[in-house]
């Protein structure tokens, strides 16, 4: 199973979020912090592509790119990938490290393994 883990901004568009894990590549669910899965921007990419929504806790999880922001903010170098590797549990594996929007607005990374 792929996972794309997907971080954004506040103001990030749906657009934004869509670009971002189009350039990331294929997946079979999405899955984001708790904080940010109820946003209405994460709701409606799920709507729009018509893959499941994990809600997953991202703190503590080791990612292989870090930000120092996001590390601030939710505790791991890079919430796309924490995302993607906590929603698959142990075994998981980063195959696209985060990709950025162009905007910057947005990320996403991709993880193989076998859901938990």
């Amino acid at each position: 199973m792929r996972v794309a883990g997907i971080g954004f901004r506040r103001t990030a568009s749906l657009a934004s979020l869509a670009e971002a894990l189009a350039r990331a590549g294929r997946a079979d669910a999405l899955a984001t912090s708790r904080a940010k899965a109820q946003a209405p921007v994460i709701q409606a990419l799920a709507a729009q592509t018509g893959l499941p929504l994990i809600a997953v806790e991202v703190g503590g999880i080791a990612t292989p790119t870090q930000s120092p922001r996001i590390l601030a903010l939710h505790g791991t170098g890079s919430l796309a990938e924490a995302a993607a590797i906590a929603a698959l549990g142990p075994g998981a594996r980063i195959v696209t490290t985060r990709i950025t929007s162009q905007d910057r607005m947005a990320t996403a990374a991709i993880a193989e393994g076998d859901p938990v």
